[in-house]
């Protein structure tokens, strides 16, 4: 479903993938039949309702994702391509979505290598419709985010009564205990172990459009200035620091103001892929997804519209 009224989902896709030994996570071919990674996350987000996917691009592997999308992507997608021009992180470069999104539009933001399931997606696609004013982060269960032994970072939310988030704290190195049941963390916080059922952001979420105000404060705060980072967008150099969505968003919530932020549960699983290790298990649960009937076989449903792609 596509229209004027649908929200645009804004695609993170500048990473370089350090962990994952370098190359184009994005295209990292994970579904049955070879599809990539973003092939997958675009056609559950326009299955969910999502009207443009917006790609945000890293200068050097940005081409191949452009030249990818543009071979296999049905024309009618809409589909829009912007440039992080230096990696200032992943607040900055929802901001160089901007342009394509507008100022006055709720949109949605999503990491480029997490396939979130389309029941995530339909979800979040239904929070933004509804007029409520606030902000809306999709809450996995920890243990339906983590594939295999290898540790990841994970943002671990707390949820008030109500439904809204109070905190969100960034846990590195976390690794599954007896099978997901527990799981461990390397990064010497507090607690050392965590619930397996947990609430998770894994970054998928929706803003109102006055969420601006708050990202250009935090970019001013941060004292980075895009046009004065030289020589950082090259695979070997990275900028003195970064502006993190998550850690924008956790001060927001937590300061006197106090951003509205609500926490929307899902049952889904989200399939991602950090490391490069992990692409037969991620493979392997996305086509047991497929034989039980929990994803469709076929990528994008078919569509005679016009093409809708810049």
């Amino acid at each position: 479903m596509t229209g004027a009224a649908a929200p645009s989902l804004v695609v993170l896709a500048a990473g370089l993938a350090r962990r994952y030994g370098g190359g184009c996570k994005p295209l990292a071919p994970i579904g049955p039949r070879g599809e990539a990674v973003i092939d997958l996350l675009a056609s559950d987000a326009v299955a969910a309702g999502f009207g443009r996917i917006v790609l945000v691009l890293h200068p050097e592997t940005g081409p191949a994702v452009r030249y990818h999308v543009e071979h296999v992507w049905p024309d009618w997608v809409g589909t829009d391509f912007v440039t992080q021009r230096v990696p200032l992180g992943t607040m900055h470069a929802v901001l160089a979505g901007r342009s394509v999104v507008g100022a006055t539009a709720p949109f949605a933001v999503a990491n480029a290598d997490d396939v979130y399931g389309e029941p995530a997606m339909s979800a979040l696609s239904t929070a933004l419709g509804a007029d409520t004013g606030e902000h809306v982060l999709i809450g996995y269960r920890l243990r339906a985010t983590v594939a295999t032994p290898d540790p990841v970072t994970r943002g671990i939310c707390d949820v008030d009564h109500a439904g809204h988030l109070r905190a969100l704290t960034e846990r590195r190195g976390v690794a599954r205990l007896d099978g997901g049941a527990r799981f461990a963390t390397g990064d010497g916080g507090s607690p050392a172990e965590l619930d397996g059922d947990v609430t998770t952001s894994v970054n998928l979420w929706g803003f109102r459009p006055a969420i601006w105000e708050v990202f250009d404060a935090a970019m001013k705060d941060s004292g980075l200035d895009e046009d004065a980072v030289v020589g950082h967008g090259s695979v070997d150099e990275r900028p003195p620091t970064e502006v993190l969505l998550p850690e924008v968003v956790a001060r927001a919530v937590s300061d006197e103001v106090g951003l509205p932020v609500r926490v929307v549960p899902t049952n889904a699983r989200l399939i991602g892929v950090t490391h490069a290790a992990d692409l037969p298990t991620v493979s392997a649960d996305l086509a047991r997804q497929v034989a039980s009937g929990l994803r469709t076989p076929v990528t994008f449903e078919p569509s005679s519209g016009p093409s809708n792609r810049s």
